[in-house]
């Protein structure tokens, strides 16, 4: 049984107003809410879960899984968080368990990249620079990438990713402050490894 989280304080946006909106038609049975709430989030979730997961079935169903839940939890949603933040916990939870089920080597193949928000004057230097940034991610466990990507290519804020990953604010910030300690140390020597095949 999936659980609903609901934090105690919700920012409203115009945004957030129309998704509540939404959700409440959807808890109604309403299939053309549903339809563009679905809409609305599907390249959002894919572009996550497509740095998270070896492959875009494997995507695909984590977003299928997310939105059945959403269409049959709409009515439970009470407003203790945006609907994003909702939205977003129940794709973490079913992405881990997704994640989980992966052998150990499939889980740390390349993962397929779908264009990110990195400043590089340079498109041809954005490229590589992504793509090296996203090799160092996929050496990172699972709950410590999601939190980086939660937080710099969602633009979540830790306390948003504390109730989308069930966990304290700490918690996070703990994560994040491991990840960032582990990409120092696997960018330098990745970077080495990318010099050494063009020599």
């Amino acid at each position: 049984m999936e659980h609903i989280n609901h934090s105690s304080s919700a920012p409203r946006t115009r945004n957030d107003e129309r998704e509540r909106a939404l959700l409440a038609r959807v808890a109604n049975q309403n299939r053309s809410a549903f339809e563009e709430l679905y809409t609305g989030y599907h390249r959002r979730l894919t572009r996550f879960l497509m740095r998270l997961a070896p492959r875009y079935d494997i995507a695909e169903e984590v977003i299928n899984d997310t939105f059945w839940i959403v269409w049959q939890k709409a009515g439970d949603f009470r407003g203790g968080s945006q609907v994003s933040t909702w939205i977003m916990g129940i794709a973490y939870r079913r992405a881990l368990k997704a994640l989980r089920a992966l052998k150990p080597e499939a889980e740390m193949q390349p993962i397929a990249t779908v264009s990110g928000t990195l400043l590089v004057d340079d498109p041809n230097e954005a490229n590589s620079t992504e793509s090296w940034v996203m090799d160092a991610l996929t050496h990172l466990p699972a709950e410590q990438r999601m939190a980086i990507e939660l937080a710099y290519y969602m633009g979540h804020s830790c306390e948003e990713i504390g109730a989308i990953m069930q966990c304290p604010v700490s918690t996070v910030k703990a994560r994040m402050f491991h990840a960032r300690q582990k990409l120092k140390q696997l960018l330098p020597r990745l970077a080495g490894e990318d010099d050494e095949g063009l020599t």
